[in-house]
């Protein structure tokens, strides 16, 4: 297991962070890689009564693996991290949110007698629905637009004024905190609808929406974890050196 048994105390947000191929196996186990990325390793195992030694080996085996590399955003400037996330996973739920919205709707009206549960996800991905986009919006209008003037600042070699909102850490705390209801609104999904298997009597309506929410939830894990993992400490400490 090398030098990963003496990793057990690195957070599992560190591990995606430094190789997104790990993320597959935290989902595997059930661990939530994003929202709550700033657990150790060890800590989770012993919540979840998970066997240390086989996610050691899960993660050997994939962090020796040499095919399909993962991409390095670590090493990605701030600003072109930033618009990565803007021009991806933004674009992304600003697409599908329609979609899924209108085909919720429909399974609510033709198949809401016989599977109740549909009324509750689709109340719930509504809330998210609308929560995402402000928030989005904030990132797009506050957030990024600083981060991205902090970038050229330290480029140009000048200083920076202070935001209105006093240092980066204020929206940023905000940004987590809504991040982590987003995740447990998805959780709740999932639960919902026993992880996105559609029943017997499920028409195709259903079986493509149950496949695009589990869709939206993977992509929504990668957006939550670029921003929580990577672009928000950074920022951090790129806000430090102006000190």
């Amino acid at each position: 297991m090398d030098i990963l048994f003496r990793e057990s105390e690195k957070q599992i947000g560190q591990f995606v962070a430094e190789d997104f191929r790990t993320a597959a196996v935290f989902n595997k186990y059930g661990i939530d890689f994003c929202c709550k990325g700033d657990r150790t390793l060890e800590e989770v195992c012993d919540k979840k009564g998970i066997e240390i030694d086989s996610i050691l080996e899960d993660l050997n085996t994939v962090l020796n693996s040499k095919a399909n590399q993962s991409i390095d955003y670590k090493s990605w400037p701030l600003d072109l991290l930033a618009d990565y996330i803007e021009k991806k996973h933004h674009r992304y739920v600003e697409e599908k949110i329609p979609v899924l919205i209108q085909f919720l709707n429909k399974l609510c009206s033709v198949h809401g007698e016989r599977h109740p549960e549909l009324f509750k996800i689709n109340e719930e991905f509504t809330a998210c629905a609308n929560a995402l986009t402000a928030h989005m919006k904030k990132e797009e209008l506050v957030l990024f637009p600083f981060i991205k003037r902090m970038v050229k600042a330290k480029s140009d070699n000048e200083t920076i004024h202070s935001p209105q909102f006093g240092t980066v850490e204020n929206p940023i705390a905000m940004m987590m905190e809504e991040h982590d209801t987003e995740g447990e609104r998805f959780r709740k999904i999932a639960e919902l609808s026993n992880n996105y298997n559609p029943p017997a009597d499920a028409c195709n309506t259903y079986k493509v929406a149950f496949a695009m929410l589990e869709e939206f939830e993977q992509d929504l894990h990668l957006h939550i974890h670029l921003e929580n993992n990577i672009l928000f400490p950074q920022a951090i400490k790129l806000e430090k050196q102006f000190d």
